[in-house]
């Protein structure tokens, strides 16, 4: 049985990923100077700020939002070492771990 707060994060999951859709897409829109990268970008950022207003019915707002954005961040430096090119160094590699260590440190926590 799906709880609210369950709920909370299958909204919260779905704003991770259209928000790094959003900016995934953005990296391929030049500037905006490309239509369809940039109405892929609009369209990734309106979902996830929509699907994050709903999240915040069941999350506390700090929770929510360091998980969205923590995951966000870790998600898309790893799509920019992995697709994108982008170089990794040991700095970037801890910083990420960092990240994916304090959002399983504020769920153990219980900051629901």
């Amino acid at each position: 049985m799906c709880t609210l707060v369950h709920m909370g994060y299958l909204l919260l999951a779905g704003a991770i990923a259209a928000e790094v859709a959003g900016t995934t897409a953005m990296k391929y829109s030049d500037g905006f100077s490309r239509l369809w990268p940039s109405l892929l970008t609009l369209l990734g950022y309106l979902l996830s700020f929509a699907l994050l207003a709903q999240t915040l019915k069941t999350l506390s707002v700090g929770t929510a939002y360091a998980i969205w954005a923590g995951v966000g961040t870790a998600a898309i430096a790893t799509i920019g070492i992995m697709f994108l090119g982008e170089g990794v160094t040991v700095a970037k590699a801890v910083g990420i771990a960092l990240i994916i260590v304090g959002v399983v440190v504020l769920n153990l926590g219980g900051a629901h």
